[in-house]
């Protein structure tokens, strides 16, 4: 997919690990190395244990939709509307909040889904989630 242009990444010491992974594809998130607790977005310590020691765990990319806002205004012209963000319980047991990238229409609580990547015009790699079916 192709997403219009949109603003810079605010990227800092403590969050470039994150963007990194994105250009690769790949959804990553904080795991302290004195708990183990998982944490995004990314921060220089641990909320549980105060650690700022941490390690980059990579995700499968895959969760249910715990809460969505479908936002219809303000317009902004980096963005396609309307513009429909998830927040995501990853499986492995942090939340993550993206785009969602199919019908807003569609939108559910608890509804499964996986991570996709959209790169803008810009070359600026984002997730972005879509539902997926449940195995019978």
């Amino acid at each position: 997919m192709t997403a219009p242009s949109r603003p810079s990444a605010f990227v800092l010491e403590d969050n470039a690990f994150w963007f990194d992974a994105a250009r690769q594809r790949r959804l990553v998130v904080q795991e302290c190395a004195g708990c183990g607790r998982l944490r995004h977005p990314p921060s220089p310590w641990c909320p549980e244990c105060r650690s700022g020691d941490w390690r980059e765990r990579e995700c499968r990319g895959t969760g249910a939709v715990h809460s969505y806002v479908v936002s219809h205004h303000p317009r902004h012209e980096f963005f396609t509307y309307p513009l429909p963000v998830v927040l995501v319980d990853l499986d492995e047991g942090t939340r993550l909040v993206a785009g969602y990238g199919a019908d807003p229409d569609d939108l559910a609580i608890g509804q499964r889904v996986a991570v996709s990547w959209v790169v803008d015009v810009d070359g600026g790699t984002w997730p972005v989630f879509l539902p997926v079916e449940e195995p019978s």
